[in-house]
């Protein structure tokens, strides 16, 4: 298989979350030129996990195909909250343009913007057509946030009838199993066990590992893990939101980890819980006082 798609490696060590790995490994001789445009959105948008917005938005022109410029307005959103609208804004003229609308990657971006806007029903308005085991695996991500575990599991059967041994079908599997629980967590634990042994562990991994663990109430084994994650990226948010429920757990303190997610990023959303616990709090103490 990796020898018929160029583009394979690229694309696991983007699922994986190697990162780095991926963009080190990019110069692939003798691409077509789709191929060319799909390898550069997967650098760029290594990237941009990598924290790097500013380059990406830099370095992608307005003469860069459609994909790319998708690519660039997700840079955009994510760089400082003032650019927000305006990525949105960007983003609806591109969709409405019948001509590059439907692409699949401009799909994917608007699904992934509108996902961290919480506006679920407007995210599968662009991807739920699927057409590609990334909008399929995204469709999973957005059904198990809205609650719809049912529906997600529609989405990981089409996935499991394309390919049932791809990369993103064993992790939408793996986020379904978490989603459910019980029993499921054991199969969760099995498939980012399997990643660890056939991959390079990453952050993605290690935290996926993490979780299941703590499913399964073994704390201890969840906080090795995430201590190993956190050498690997100090900043990484699902880290560190896993170390304070981690922590909390073990009866240690938590507190670092929360501020140093809070500065990291401030919209996360255990930041913003417990932002609102502690205004709750001081009202509550207010009104005793």
């Amino acid at each position: 298989m990796a020898g018929a798609d160029p583009l394979f490696g690229l694309r696991n060590n983007f699922y994986i979350g190697a990162y780095q790995a991926a963009i080190n490994n990019s110069d692939i001789p003798n691409l077509s030129q789709e191929d060319a445009v799909e390898r550069d959105t997967l650098v760029y948008r290594s990237y941009i996990a990598l924290g790097s917005y500013q380059l990406v938005i830099n370095e992608i022109d307005a003469s860069a195909a459609t994909p790319l410029q998708a690519v660039k307005l997700i840079a955009l959103y994510l760089a400082t909250p003032d650019n927000k609208e305006t990525a949105i804004a960007g983003l609806h003229e591109l969709l409405g343009d019948p001509a590059i609308g439907s692409n699949p990657i401009l799909r994917l971006i608007a699904g992934i913007v509108f996902m961290h806007e919480q506006d679920y029903n407007e995210a599968l308005k662009h991807t739920n057509a699927g057409g590609t085991m990334e909008l399929h695996a995204l469709n999973v991500q957005i059904l198990i946030k809205m609650h719809r575990s049912d529906y997600a599991e529609k989405q990981l059967r089409i996935m499991q009838q394309v390919d049932e041994d791809h990369t993103l079908t064993q992790l939408a599997n793996a986020w379904l199993n978490l989603a459910v629980g019980g029993s499921k967590i054991q199969e969760a634990y099995l498939i980012f066990q399997d990643f660890s042994e056939k991959y390079q562990m990453t952050s993605l991994i290690l935290n996926g590992k993490a979780v299941c663990c703590m499913h399964m109430g073994n704390f201890d084994e969840a906080e090795t893990l995430l201590l190993e994650a956190l050498n690997k990226d100090a900043k990484d948010p699902e880290t560190l939101a896993n170390l304070v429920v981690c922590s909390l757990h073990l009866g240690k303190p938590s507190t670092r980890y929360l501020n140093q997610l809070k500065l990291s990023n401030p919209d996360h959303t255990l930041v913003k819980r417990a932002s609102s616990a502690e205004d709750s709090f001081d009202r509550a103490v207010q009104t005793v006082a």
